[in-house]
C-alpha cells in the first residue's frame, strides 16, 4: 500500500517574522502569535503563527490540479470472525530560481523551551528497510528521508496542496525547467555548489546514474517510473557492462566513454553536461513532474552506491530482475537534504533512527522567502532529531504527555485523550480534498463476487455513515472512486452519489438476479472471505459494520485478519499487491473482500492517473486490488499516458466513470480527515507551531516532515 498522511490547516509562518520576534519583547511575540493564529498555514490543526509575505516570488506554477454502535479493539492476531455472529491540468512547466530519548531543555525563550533535540514516535519501521534503492517499488514506507535527507529535483507547494489542494510545483535540486512544444522533453537546469552529504557532488551525472540504477533493479522493466509507461525503454542498453563501466570510471568525474553513454539522446534520460539533465517521454504526459516528487525522484548519491557493492549484489540473469544491494538497509545512502543520519544513528533492532544537521546543506543560505516559497527546503529548525519505533498506543501517549516526544501518533485507545485537551495537543488534519482514501475491493473473478449484480447489492447494502460513526469518528467525507478528490476535473466523472445506502434496493438486485440465475441466490453462495492486516482497528471496525450489512441480504461473510506476510503477493495471500496477470492467477484463493491496501491509501504521484493505472486497470503490475478489468474503463488507463487532448481524456474517461459505476468492483469507503483513519500524529502545541506532511498525502510518509517542523518560540 501506498500509505498516506495528510494536509493540515496551516498557519504561514515566514523566518522573517521569527528574526524580529528574536529583537522585542515576549509580550509583543505573545501578541504576535495570537494575530497569527487567524491565519492558515499546515493542518497542524489549531496553533501557528503567520508572517508577512515574501519580497520574493514564488515559483509560477499552474494549478492542477442492526450493526454494532460503538468502536472495538482490533485483534493483533490471525483471527477469524464469522460473519453470523482538478481543476485545469499545467501544460507547461514554469521555473523560478530560486533509542529512546527525551527531550533537551536549554534557555526558554518566546512561549516555549529551546529545544535541541527533537523526537517523533511512528507506529511502523520502515518497510523496505531504510534502502533508498527500493523506491522503485514505492518504498520505504514510512520513508523518514523524504526532503529531510533525501531532495527532488522539483517539488510541490506544500501549503497550497495541503491547505487548497492546488499542485503548484516549485524547484527542488533543479532551479528551473523547461518543456518543448510537443510536451514530451523536459530539460531541468541543475543546482550547482551543491554536494550531498558525504562530500561528493551532485551534479546531472549522479542524477543520471540514479534513475538507470533504479530501471535496472526492476530489470529493466516498462513500467519501472512507478508503474506509468511514460518512457520507450527499449533505445536503452544499460546493464551489467554499463555498471561496470561506472564502477571503474566513477560518476563524479566520469571518462569519456561513460560520459558518451550519458550524453546519448537516443536514451529516454540523457544529460547535456554537468548541470542539465534531460528526459525525454514516449508521449506527452500533462502531470509528468508529479511524478519526479517522491521515491524514485527522491535523489540519492550514486557514487557512494558505486563504492560500497552497487546497485546489486547478484549475478546477472536474463528475465530475472537484479537482487537489490542490502548493504544500503542499515548504511543510509546519503543525500543533499538538510540532515543526515548520525554516526552509529540506526538502531540495530530497528527500534530507531537518529538525525543530524547537515553541516554542508545548501538550503542554508536560502532567504525567509525562498524557505516560504518551498517549506520542503527548510533547513529545519533543531540540531538533532530522533524518530523512534513504538507500537503501542499508550506507550506513545505517555511520551507525548511527558514530553519524552514532541510528535507521536496516536490511535483509537488514547485519541479521545487528544480531543480532551484542545489547549495543550492539536493534531494533523487531512483537507477535503485530499489523496487519502479508503476503500473494499470485491474480486471480480471469484464466486460470488463475479457476478455483477452481487457487487450491485453489495455496493447499496452497505451502511456507509454508519461506518463513519463506528470506526472514523464521523472523521470521513463521502467518495466516489475512483479519483481523488483533489483532481477535481477528472472526480466523479460520472456523477454518481456517494454513500448510496439502500437495502430496499439491494435487495431487489438480489431477488431480480436470482430469478435470472440460481447462482445469484444468496442461499447457494460460500461463506465469503474478508480480509484486512492485522493491527488496524478501524479496518476492523468497517469489516464488522460490513458484515453485519451483509447479514441483512442473508450473505454471510469471515474476517480474516491477516499478518503482514501474507498480505502480500504470495501464495493464499491478496491480489493488490501483485500484478494484474498474478493477480488473475491467483483469484480463487485470493479473498472476495479484501481491504484496499493496507491501513490507508494514497498515491505514488501526485497526478490524476495514479488511481486509474492501479485499481482498474488490466495491465497493472501492481494495485489492482478487485482484479478488475474493462475495455471501456481500459481504453482512459491507456489515454493518461499516450497523449491524446484533454478532451479526448475526459470524454473516454468520462465513459469509464460510469462503467465502474455500473460494475461497482469496489466499496468507496471514503476520503480521510484523519492521517490514521481512526487518529493521526499529535503534538503539543505549546512547543510545536508548524510543519507540513509530504507531497503525496502520506503515501511517502507517515509523520511531518521534520525539517519543517517549527516551533512556538521562534527558534
Amino acid at each position: 500500500m501506498i500509505l498516506s498522511v495528510a494536509g493540515l490547516e496551516l498557519s504561514k509562518r515566514t523566518a522573517g517574522l521569527e528574526a524580529i520576534s528574536r529583537m522585542i519583547v515576549v509580550v509583543i511575540i505573545v501578541i504576535i502569535l495570537v494575530i497569527a493564529g487567524a491565519a492558515a498555514y499546515i493542518a497542524l490543526a489549531t496553533s501557528a503563527t503567520t508572517t508577512t509575505t515574501p519580497t520574493a516570488s514564488p515559483t509560477t506554477s499552474p494549478t492542477t490540479s442492526t450493526v454494532p454502535t460503538t468502536a472495538t479493539t482490533a485483534p493483533t492476531t490471525q483471527t477469524t470472525v464469522t460473519g453470523t455472529t482538478s481543476s485545469t491540468p499545467p501544460t507547461t512547466a514554469t521555473t523560478s530560481t530560486g533509542a529512546t530519548t527525551t527531550q533537551t531543555t536549554a534557555t526558554t525563550t518566546g512561549t516555549g523551551p529551546t529545544l535541541s533535540t527533537l523526537t517523533l514516535d511512528d507506529i511502523n519501521w520502515p518497510i523496505g528497510a531504510l534502502n533508498q534503492l527500493t523506491s522503485w517499488e514505492a518504498i520505504p514506507f514510512p520513508n523518514w528521508f523524504t526532503d529531510t535527507v533525501y531532495q527532488p529535483l522539483v517539488n510541490l507547494n506544500g501549503y497550497a496542496l495541503q491547505q487548497t489542494g492546488s499542485i503548484q510545483y516549485t524547484p527542488g535540486l533543479a532551479v528551473n525547467w523547461t518543456v518543448d512544444s510537443t510536451g514530451t522533453v523536459y530539460t531541468f537546469n541543475l543546482r550547482q555548489n551543491v554536494s550531498f552529504s558525504g562530500g561528493h557532488p551532485f551534479n546531472a551525472y549522479s542524477a543520471w546514474g540514479d534513475f538507470y540504477g533504479l530501471w535496472y533493479l526492476t530489470g529493466n522493466n516498462t513500467y519501472w517510473w512507478l508503474d506509468y509507461p511514460i518512457f520507450n525503454m527499449n533505445t536503452s542498453d544499460f546493464g551489467p557492462a554499463t555498471l561496470a563501466m561506472m564502477k571503474a570510471s566513477g560518476v563524479v568525474n566520469p571518462s569519456a566513454q561513460l560520459l558518451a553513454t550519458m550524453e546519448n539522446t537516443s536514451w529516454p534520460i540523457y544529460i547535456t553536461g554537468p548541470n542539465q539533465i534531460v528526459f525525454h517521454l514516449a508521449h506527452s504526459f500533462t502531470y509528468f513532474l508529479g511524478t519526479l516528487v517522491v521515491f524514485q525522484g527522491l535523489i540519492f548519491d550514486t557514487q557512494y552506491v558505486l563504492d560500497n557493492g552497487g546497485f546489486s549484489t547478484s549475478t546477472p540473469q536474463t528475465g530475472v530482475a537484479p537482487t537489490i544491494n542490502t548493504y544500503f538497509n542499515t548504511n543510509v545512502i546519503p543525500g543533499t537534504g538538510p540532515y543526515m543520519v548520525a554516526p552509529n544513528g540506526v538502531s540495530p533492532n530497528e527500534a530507531f533512527v537518529k538525525f543530524v544537521k547537515n553541516p554542508g546543506y545548501w538550503g542554508d543560505s536560502l532567504t525567509p522567502a525562498q524557505i516560504q516559497a518551498n517549506e520542503y527546503l527548510d533547513p529545519g529548525h533543531v540540531q538533532n532529531v530522533v524518530i523512534q519505533l513504538k507500537t503501542d498506543d499508550t506507550a506513545r501517549y505517555i511520551d507525548l504527555s511527558t514530553g519524552a516526544a514532541q510528535v507521536a501518533t496516536i490511535l483509537d485507545t488514547n485519541w479521545p485523550k487528544i480531543l480532551a485537551a484542545p489547549n495543550t495537543y492539536s493534531y494533523a488534519k487531512v483537507p477535503a480534498l485530499s489523496m487519502l482514501i479508503n476503500g473494499v475491493a470485491m474480486n471480480v473473478l471469484r464466486y460470488p463476487t463475479n457476478i455483477t449484480a452481487v457487487r450491485n447489492a453489495i455496493y447499496y447494502a452497505v451502511n456507509y455513515s454508519q461506518i463513519n460513526k463506528v470506526a472514523y469518528g464521523g472523521s470521513l467525507s463521502p467518495w466516489v472512486g475512483p479519483e481523488y478528490p483533489v483532481w477535481k476535473q477528472f472526480y466523479d466523472l460520472g456523477g454518481a452519489t456517494p454513500w448510496p445506502t439502500n437495502l430496499t434496493l439491494a435487495k431487489q438486485i438480489l431477488i431480480n438476479a436470482c430469478k435470472a440465475n440460481a447462482q445469484a441466490c444468496p442461499q447457494n453462495f460460500p461463506v465469503l472471505d474478508f480480509r484486512i492486516q492485522t493491527g488496524c482497528t478501524f479496518c476492523y471496525n468497517t469489516a464488522t459494520v460490513i458484515i453485519a450489512n451483509l447479514q441483512a441480504l442473508n450473505i454471510s461473510a469471515d474476517l480474516e485478519v491477516t499478518p503482514i506476510s501474507q498480505y502480500a503477493c504470495v501464495p493464499n495471500g491478496v491480489a493488490g499487491p501483485c500484478s494484474f496477470a498474478q493477480s488473475a492467477s491467483l483469484n480463487q484463493t485470493a479473498s472476495q473482500l479484501t481491504w484496499l491496501g493496507a491501513f490507508t491509501f494514497a498515491p505514488g504521484a501526485d497526478t490524476p492517473a495514479d488511481p486509474w493505472l492501479g485499481w482498474v486497470n488490466g495491465l497493472t503490475p501492481a494495485n489492482n486490488w478487485a482484479v478488475y478489468s474493462n475495455p471501456i474503463v481500459q481504453k482512459c488507463d491507456n489515454e493518461f499516458t499516450s497523449g491524446v487532448s484533454n478532451a479526448t481524456l475526459l470524454a473516454d474517461c468520462t465513459a469509464a466513470q460510469l462503467q465502474i459505476n455500473k460494475d461497482t468492483p469496489y466499496l468507496w469507503i471514503g476520503s480521510l480527515g484523519l492521517v490514521d483513519g481512526s487518529g493521526s500524529p499529535a503534538y503539543n502545541k505549546n512547543i510545536i507551531a508548524n510543519g507540513l506532511l509530504d507531497a503525496v498525502y502520506t503515501g511517502q510518509s507517515d509523520t511531518f516532515i521534520f525539517n519543517t517542523i517549527t516551533f512556538t518560540n521562534g527558534q
